[in-house]
């Protein structure tokens, strides 16, 4: 509890210090300075075009590259794990397996996009995207939208949408930026950036690696004392070439790589502990897009063709003979997604907007198990397996401001996927502005659908045909500015209700003669829902002070036996400051609870109850020179250790410093 008390008073004491300073800072930026913008920036992730958020009538996230920089943010979860609503578990240290939840929604509901490239994972078993992976390097801006999104996003968005979006362009040719640093667990980084504009170009791109000797990823409480290493490289890139006035071309990149060891259930005991299994993980996406304007911007169309690869293995093969892995590899799982999109915007005047587009995607799965725990001969072997699926969408929005205080949106989308056919969704805004935009009251409804995976379709099927989950979701809330827009208050109630969500159960012999005993099966559960409320504090001091507040209130349940969902807190809260020291150093505190949660222990499959987490930590910066700069930080400043999922290792404190040289 030290920590938690620790955390609450740095939290207070923020808050008093800043707002003692809220009145001089307003007097210096006016109230419509970048201050303000920040509280009420500009985003395109609810309308799929450039709108004002208070506009939107969502409830939206906005974390700037500054922000994730002044934290010294290492991997992009770290960053979605301090915001309202948002709940991220790691089964074990840097580099494990990383779910999201938004709002009680399952890890495979929500969509992640980067630059536009979908980077939901079609070879993985809920479609999730591959979070362990995704470290933060050369990102403008995160965008993170809550509640079903399946109107503009389709089937991956019922529970929400992060868009990352980065770095490009510039008001010089060339700017450039490398980093590197080190600390404990033996972990490296090194990181290098460059963006600018060059006549008709308009460029961006980055190279990330990062390696670490980690921490068991089975818990070391129960005697596991092998470390589980992780190494990760990283490139993107994004070119934009304006070919005259009215068109552009924009070709981008995305490349990671990584090795990951982890633990698993070994013969003869079949318990979670430590093994010398490993895996080899490769994902590719391009994106090229033709784009055309005119009308002064009022008439748009973009042309875009999209790829994706993924390419899963992994190694460790049980040899009955010598009681003993061999490094052969055991199985893969090697998935592709190919994307045509087509959007288009009408403005015909300041108050209307028309947004309208289609979508076709095709998603295939090839995969197979190479080995058994088991002694089997060549034909107990299960032979490859094969899918693919394809998806058709078309979506309709309309935004209007029949009065200046009042936006409304409605949207409308229709899908034909071949396995399930169609399926209509519907989204409705509103945001209403008052006292001059001080005070905007929001509400918004959603619902959208998420067609079963083609890893889940081609699992094991005792209970019959799994059919597509379904979600509905509301939000009603209300956002107030004070000392000239310098702090902002949001609060948010939402609820959401699914059916027919995919579950994953362990196969077991009495259940069908076609479900192997060392494998899974899915199938559809009844119902589930969420509630909850959000509450959000945001002060901006002028350009020094800095500091965000936010509560989480979260009831999700399954509606059949009444439990809470695994993994989702009832309660969380997330503190933060950043305060600049003159013109050389800075400061950067946070604070992260995550209050009691249900789980399964993975020896006894039982359900437990997970300790709460309490979480400081600590970064520091000092400006050399105009271009190089020292910094470091302190993570789980206390030593606070907690299991982050049943039967997985936490990390305890840990300590990293570095350069930064910019150009």
């Amino acid at each position: 509890m030290f920590p938690l008390r620790l955390g609450a008073a740095l939290t207070a004491l923020a808050c008093f210090g800043i707002l003692l300073s809220v009145r001089a800072a307003a007097a210096d930026t006016g109230g419509d300075g970048a201050a303000a913008s920040e509280l009420a920036p500009v985003v395109v992730t609810a309308t799929r075009t450039a709108q004002p958020l208070d506009h939107t009538g969502t409830d939206m996230s906005v974390l700037s590259g500054a922000e994730l920089q002044s934290a010294q943010r290492l991997f992009l979860t770290d960053a979605l794990a301090q915001l309202p609503g948002l709940t991220v578990t790691r089964a074990g240290g840097p580099g494990q397996t990383t779910s999201l939840y938004i709002r009680g929604a399952d890890a495979g509901q929500s969509l992640l996009l980067i630059d536009g490239v979908r980077i939901n994972d079609p070879g993985a078993p809920d479609g999730a995207p591959n979070l362990n992976d995704l470290l933060v390097s050369n990102i403008d801006r995160v965008e993170v939208l809550r509640g079903p999104q399946s109107t503009l996003y389709g089937s991956d968005a019922i529970g929400g949408v992060v868009n990352v979006i980065l770095r490009r362009g510039g008001n010089s040719p060339v700017a450039a930026q490398f980093a590197a640093e080190g600390g404990s667990l033996r972990t490296t980084r090194y990181n290098g950036a460059i963006n600018g504009t060059d006549g008709i170009v308009e460029y961006g791109g980055a190279v990330n690696y990062y390696d670490t000797g980690g921490i068991s990823a089975a818990e070391v409480r129960n005697g596991n004392t092998e470390p589980d290493g992780y190494a990760n490289l990283g490139a993107t890139g994004s070119v934009r070439i304006h070919a005259g006035d009215q068109w552009s071309l924009d070709l981008r990149g995305i490349y990671t790589r990584s090795r990951t060891d982890f633990d698993g259930y070994p013969p003869p005991d079949y318990a979670f502990v430590d093994d010398p299994e490993f895996s080899r993980d490769q994902f590719r996406a391009g994106y090229a897009a033709l784009n055309g304007s005119w009308l002064d911007g009022r008439f748009t169309q973009r042309f875009a063709v999209i790829g994706s690869q993924s390419d899963r293995r992994y190694f460790g093969l049980w040899d009955p003979e010598t009681n003993a892995f061999t490094p052969g590899q055991n199985s893969y799982y090697k998935g592709n997604a190919t994307r045509l999109e087509y959007q288009t915007v009408l403005r015909p005047d300041a108050s209307n907007e028309l947004t309208a587009g289609a979508e076709s995607e095709l998603t295939t799965l090839r995969s197979r198990y190479l080995g058994t725990f088991i002694p089997a001969s060549a034909a107990d072997i299960p032979s490859p397996d094969a899918g693919r699926d394809r998806l058709n969408g078309y979506f309709l929005q309309w935004q209007s401001t029949p009065v200046s205080p009042l936006t409304l949106t409605a949207g409308y989308r229709y899908d034909f996927d071949a396995q399930f056919g169609g399926h209509s969704s519907i989204k409705f805004n509103a945001a209403w502005r008052l006292f001059d935009g001080a005070t905007v009251l929001r509400a918004n409804y959603g619902d959208g659908l998420k067609a079963p995976t083609l890893f889940q379709l081609l699992s094991p099927d005792p209970y019959g045909r799994l059919q597509p989950e379904r979600a509905v979701g509301w939000e009603a809330g209300v956002d107030q500015s004070f000392a000239d827009r310098l702090v902002r208050a949001s609060l948010t109630y939402f609820r959401r209700q699914d059916r027919d969500k995919i579950t994953a159960q362990s196969c077991a012999p009495s259940i069908s003669a076609g479900c192997s005993a060392q494998g899974y099966f899915y199938y559809n559960i009844n119902r589930a829902h969420a509630t909850g409320i959000e509450g959000e504090l945001v002060v901006r001091a002028g350009n020094e002070l800095n500091l965000y507040l936010n509560y989480t209130n979260l009831r999700a349940l399954d509606d059949q036996t009444g439990l809470a969902l695994l993994r989702r807190p009832h309660v969380s809260l997330n503190a933060g400051l950043n305060w600049t020291v003159g013109k050389s150093s800075l400061l950067n505190l946070s604070y992260g609870y995550v209050g009691a949660r249900s789980d399964i222990d993975p020896n006894t499959f039982s359900r437990v109850t997970l300790r709460p987490e309490a979480t400081v930590n600590a970064a520091v910066a000092y400006t050399i020179s105009s271009s190089l700069q020292l910094y470091g930080r302190i993570e789980n400043l206390f030593n606070h250790y907690a299991e982050p999922s049943a039967g997985y290792s936490a990390l305890g404190r840990t300590a990293y410093a570095g350069l930064r040289l910019s150009l």
